[in-house]
């Protein structure tokens, strides 16, 4: 039988390749698209992030979302550093959602408060593609539009604090396979896996509405 870190990575595996290969993720990083589409997506990031890490404190002590909550993947004080940079100072007062992405930060926020089993799932397909696919967007934004390397406008894809990514999603799969849940909680996180791709490939979708190609 397999384990349930291969059960949620099969799952949700089309649904992975629909997010990372949408329009508007291929035009950014094709380089056809500026860095105001950069900065907007992250943006959009920020409040996802925000659901995400607001709600880690509150479930620190939980014993099935609490193993899962480790300091050293939050992503929030990175993204600020990014905003400022590629925003200005003010960057706060501009700061928007898109519909998709409050739908998105409101699903998480809704789950880090009443389903800590389903916080899980989304913590799990944030920072697990962060530290995988993440590095590639890193790598092409460095070279698209000229940020430092490892620097001010990519930190949100830098993990300081992991010194080894590999050993440490080896980690992270085995506290999902040891998740204190029974095989139907389980279906409900594999599904919640699901629904948290769309809900990010809605995101990706309404950025590429904003930024359309000119034909």
């Amino acid at each position: 039988m397999d384990s349930f870190s291969t059960v949620i990575r099969t799952a949700s595996h089309e649904q992975h390749v629909e997010a990372e290969t949408s329009t508007f993720m291929s035009d950014l990083l094709g380089g056809r698209l500026g860095v105001d589409a950069y900065a907007r997506y992250t943006e959009q990031l920020w409040f996802v992030y925000e659901a995400l890490e607001a709600g880690a404190a509150r479930l620190a002590a939980d014993p099935v979302a609490g193993p899962f909550v480790r300091p050293e993947l939050f992503r929030l004080g990175a993204l600020e550093r990014d905003l400022a940079h590629l925003r200005g100072a003010g960057w706060r007062s501009g700061l928007s959602a898109l519909p998709a992405t409050e739908a998105y930060a409101g699903r998480v926020r809704e789950c880090a408060e009443r389903w800590p089993a389903g916080y899980i799932a989304h913590h799990y397909t944030r920072y697990l593609g962060d530290l995988s696919g993440g590095q590639i967007i890193r790598d092409r934004a460095e070279r698209t539009w000229g940020f430092a390397r490892k620097g001010d406008g990519v930190r949100f894809y830098v993990f300081e604090e992991i010194a080894n990514p590999a050993a440490f999603k080896r980690g992270y799969r085995e506290l999902l396979d040891g998740v204190r849940a029974d095989d139907l909680e389980k279906q409900r996180i594999v599904s919640e896996c699901r629904r948290a791709f769309a809900l990010n490939t809605a995101v990706f979708g309404a950025l590429g509405a904003e930024f359309p190609l000119s034909a």
